[in-house]
């Protein structure tokens, strides 16, 4: 055999037997599934290579061109596997440089590392990773206008939160839009990185609030029949001034814009621009970036008067002329869409107590611009019946979901009621308890089904107060109070205070459940403890102490009804030298044992700030249940207010006109008491000091009070001209007022005409308190009466 020819049998032997590998073109022939498992079959022959740190491989060796396995180097706290998942060549796959490539982004899109690394090592692919740290802390430096729990909500990035470079920029813009809508945008933000052991880090936002930019200039284009300064007073915004030290409406908010243009519209509609359109509302900031130059364009159209008025039923059994009283424009006034809106309410809520549940009413509009006029067509149509699913309430962090459920006029399967909804909104409103109150409607689960969804905001409602002022009833004062009015979210009422002033100092403590017992019931206590100086009315000093229980109901929205048992120790003392005689026999101890009730019927649109509407109280005590003194007292008060915006273009025009009638009977033949009687001046007749008007003894001048009094005021209450944001309002008044009745006998003066006093006042809800100030003149007086012709009030806590 020659050499050649071994060689070449040699080699055919070697080919044969598998130790030489086949050729390429027997190779593409192979399955893939087979080269595979001959892959993992040849690799469990060969010894293994030590892994990366926390890498394991996830497959041995394979034929040239496979990737035989994914090894994974430089993970701390994050799994190979998970890393892996995120490769798209896996073990087995054929090597492709673009899948590597989209592997690598792949993996940067987590935001899980720093940096990544992917490379080949034969048939191996090494992924190595840094991974992003683990934020331990995120603190603030610098802010005092906003504070770190609102910084802290706004954020992305939290404590325990992986830290990227896109998230502390997104963040940082965050706080600087913050700042922007507070007015502040020279604010800078700086995010620092202070490292930490175990790949943790510290966030520390160095913050520069800067300036605010304040509202430089407030411009109008297109505004014929208003002026600029009438139009500025109707805006939300306010041009910068020295006394917005404690305002914010000079205060650029881009979101305060788009309230502004609604507040112009609605103007422009209360006077008749029926076709009003606030066009644009632009904000130019100053290359200082420390002040803005606000424009508003309107157009503002023409101004109708109203046409022909009528109202149409679509409804049986509903007749529309029982609800044309309702209307409150009639042809010739000038057009008012806010009395168009609140007629249409009016309609509709009288149809739903008229057992109309399912009502809509639409007013019809149709403009004659030639005659510049406006008829009216309020149409009462059927709405979809549709039924309350459930209710949503979110938004309360502490006042329990219950004390929200109770106030709602409506419940889980009533019919969809409007007005009732807003009659629920106005109650949570009236609570106090929330700085915003919204209800909005969304569909159910069925076409006739809509879900209540309640959006509340809270506020603080506990009080720790010292304060002190004046006033020129009781002096030179001092308070000191500590108070609760939404104890533990579940409502109750509780408070504690003491007053120290010159002519009457308190200690009073009071409890009140809105709902006993989850009840229509209203139950509470009072402690009191009362000292008044009485030397310059009636010489003589006045002790009381004891307690008061109460409970009250509600019959429904607008009528309630209180009963209380007051139990009383009181003591007449110190009664000056030369006093009255009536007054001397007096001195000494009684007991006052007292029930009363009190009946309540209130038709205000808001008990907080009243601007139409009435509320009477009759009330009446009756003491004999026990103790010393037995007497059957009454009175009935009431107030009723006029808003006069329909005449006078301005809601901030209030007529109130209120008026009061008492008397005391006394029984079982025992005489009444000076501290039980009636006094007439001061608070309840201007222009005479307290207790000023009425009985008296002409010889000591003490005033001896009355069995029978009645007053009645007139108030006007109108804006001043001066900026609406510093919250004075003008008042001017007529009193009258009489008191009668008391002990006959010589030297005793009881003249029954009545007193009148007038005059102006102002008040001012400062930031340190409510301030009255009024100047009032005795117009109809006897000479035996005292008058007064200032009064001031002062009062403030903090």
């Amino acid at each position: 055999m020659s050499p050649s020819f071994r060689v070449l049998l040699a080699a055919t032997a070697c080919i044969a037997t598998g130790l030489i590998p086949p050729a390429a073109e027997a190779q593409t022939r192979q399955p893939e599934g087979s080269r595979a498992r001959a892959g993992q079959q040849q690799a469990q022959l060969q010894p293994r290579s030590r892994p990366a740190t926390r890498a394991t491989p996830a497959r041995a060796m394979a034929p040239d061109g496979i990737v035989q396995a994914v090894d994974v180097t430089g993970n701390q706290r994050i799994e190979a596997d998970t890393v892996r998942s995120y490769m798209l060549l896996q073990p087995g796959d054929a090597y492709d440089a673009d899948r590597l490539d989209r592997s690598l982004k792949s993996l940067y899109a987590t935001g899980l590392f720093s940096d990544v690394q992917v490379r080949r090592e034969g048939g191996r692919v090494v992924v190595q990773v840094t991974e992003n740290p683990l934020v331990s802390r995120v603190a603030f430096e610098g802010n005092r206008k906003i504070s770190d729990d609102v910084l802290n909500k706004e954020l992305q990035l939290r404590a325990r939160s992986v830290f990227t470079t896109q998230a502390v920029q997104a963040d940082r813009q965050r706080i600087l839009e913050l700042y922007a809508r507070r007015g502040r945008f020279a604010a800078t933000v700086e995010p620092k990185i202070i490292q930490r052991d175990q790949n943790r880090i510290d966030i520390v936002y160095e913050i520069q609030e800067g300036d605010a930019a304040l509202v430089a200039r407030i411009n109008f284009v297109g505004n014929e029949s208003y002026s600029d300064s009438k139009l500025k007073e109707i805006v939300a915004t306010k041009e910068q001034a020295w006394y917005r030290l404690l305002s914010s409406s000079d205060q650029f908010d881009p979101e305060r814009l788009a309230f502004d243009r609604e507040l112009l519209r609605r103007f422009y509609l209360r006077n008749g621009y029926a076709d009003v359109q606030i066009t644009n509302a632009t904000a130019e900031l100053a290359q200082d970036r420390t002040g803005f130059f606000v424009t508003y364009s309107v157009d503002e159209g023409v101004r109708y008067r109203v046409g022909k008025v009528e109202v149409v039923s679509n409804l049986r059994n509903l007749d529309a002329a029982s609800v044309r009283r309702l209307v409150d424009l009639d042809e010739g006034d000038w057009y008012d869409g806010d009395v168009v809106e609140r007629t249409a309410q009016a309609i509709q809520d009288a149809a739903n107590l008229r057992g109309f549940p399912f009502v809509d009413v639409q007013p019809r509009i149709n403009r004659n611009r030639e005659d510049r006029r406006v008829d009216l067509t309020f149409e009462i149509n059927e709405a979809p019946r549709v039924y309350v699913e459930r209710i949503e309430i979110n938004g309360n962090t502490r006042t329990q979901d219950r004390v929200i459920r109770r106030e709602f006029r409506l419940a889980e399967g009533d019919a969809f009621n409007a007005a009732q909804i807003r009659r629920s909104r106005q109650r949570l409103r009236d609570l106090g308890y929330f700085s915003d109150v919204q209800v909005t409607s969304s569909p159910g689960s069925a076409p006739d089904r809509a879900v209540l969804n309640t959006q509340v905001a809270e506020r603080a409602t506990g009080e720790v107060s010292v304060g002190g002022g004046y006033s020129t009833d009781a002096g030179a004062l001092a308070d000191v109070g500590l108070r609760e009015r939404n104890l533990l979210g579940t409502g109750i009422d509780a408070r504690i205070n003491g007053t120290i002033a010159q002519r009457r100092s308190q200690v009073d403590f009071s409890i009140t459940d809105p709902y006993f017992l989850d009840r229509n019931l209203a139950a509470g206590v009072d402690i009191f403890y009362v000292q008044r100086n009485l030397l310059n009315i009636a010489s003589y000093r006045e002790e009381r102490q004891g307690f008061t229980l109460r409970m009250g109901y509600a019959f429904n929205d607008r009528l309630r009804q209180t009963w209380a048992y007051t139990l009383t120790n009181r003591r007449i003392t110190d009664i000056a030298e030369g006093a009255s005689r009536f007054i001397t026999e007096q001195a000494g101890t009684t007991v006052l044992s007292q029930i009363g009730q009190t009946l309540t019927y209130d038709l205000r649109d808001s008990i907080v700030d009243p601007r139409r509407g009435a509320v009477v109280r009759l009330g009446t005590d009756f003491a004999g249940l026990g103790g010393d003194v037995a007497y059957l007292r009454g009175r009935l008060d009431g107030t009723y207010y006029v808003p006069l915006e329909s005449l006078l273009g301005d809601p901030d025009y209030l007529l109130s006109i209120s008026g009061s009638v008492g008397y005391l009977e006394t029984l079982f033949g025992k005489r009444d008491r000076i501290i039980d009687r009636f006094f007439l001046g001061g608070e309840n007749l201007r222009g005479f000091r307290i207790a000023g008007a009425g009985p008296r003894d002409t010889a000591t001048r003490d005033s001896l009070g009355g069995r029978l009094l009645w007053t009645q005021t007139t108030e006007l209450r109108y804006p001043l001209p001066l900026p609406a944001e510093l919250g004075l309002v003008g008042r001017a008044f007529v009193d009258v007022g009489s008191l009668s009745q008391t002990e006959k006998g010589a030297g005793v003066a009881d003249d029954t005409s009545p007193r009148v006093g007038a005059g102006v006042g102002i008040s001012w809800r400062s930031p340190f308190g409510l301030i009255n100030i009024d100047v009032a003149q005795a117009v109809v007086k006897k000479s035996y009466d005292e008058t007064q012709v200032f009064r001031f009030g002062f009062g403030t806590r903090f």
